[in-house]
């Protein structure tokens, strides 16, 4: 079986009133393509205005959300290989001198295989032990009810709180990690 990628395009084909939508996928080995079917046969009216202008104007964004939507993709694919590589950007909201706490709130704009747990510890620079005996004291928590939450994969509106109030040079040791600035 060979892996496939997005192209970024999109193949429509109108019969009349009905349209066909297909996302094309490269072979990353022969540059065959396949493509996923959207949806075929419908018609034109039957279609969301925001999702037809998508596909009539190749939009590119539309194009990769589309093409990350795993539970669709799970239904014309029988293998999906999910990579670990992903882009951070960090944005501080508010700081204040001798803060006692970082929250941390995720925006995850795509499916992402990554457990919480997992990217913590390599932004934070801890081990998922040190995490999970900061959750057990109290002193890391979520906004969910699940006690599984850091071994969950990531999405959007997650947040998480750690307590520093006794942590000494706070600001020095975890000043850098929150904000990705150098040490």
């Amino acid at each position: 079986m060979r892996a496939f990628q997005s192209s970024g395009k999109i193949r429509l084909n109108a019969n009349g009133r009905k349209l066909d939508a297909w996302l094309i996928y490269k072979c990353l080995t022969c540059d065959k393509t396949w493509n996923r079917p959207l949806f075929e046969r419908q018609n034109v009216r039957d279609i969301d205005p925001a999702t037809l202008e998508a596909l009539q104007s190749n939009d590119l964004e539309w194009i990769r959300m589309e093409s990350f939507n795993l539970d669709a993709l799970k239904r014309k694919s029988q293998r999906i290989d999910e990579f670990p590589e992903f882009d951070i950007a960090r944005e501080v909201l508010s700081e204040t001198a001798g803060w006692t706490r970082l929250e941390i709130e995720l925006v995850v704009p795509l499916p992402a295989g990554t457990r919480l747990d997992r990217l913590l510890a390599s932004e934070l620079e801890l081990s998922r032990t040190r995490l999970q005996t900061l959750q057990e004291k109290g002193l890391l928590r979520t906004n969910s009810d699940r006690t599984d939450i850091l071994r969950r994969r990531i999405r959007t509106g997650i947040e998480v709180v750690i307590d520093l109030a006794t942590v000494a040079d706070r600001e020095l040791s975890w000043g850098p990690l929150a904000t990705g600035s150098p040490r």
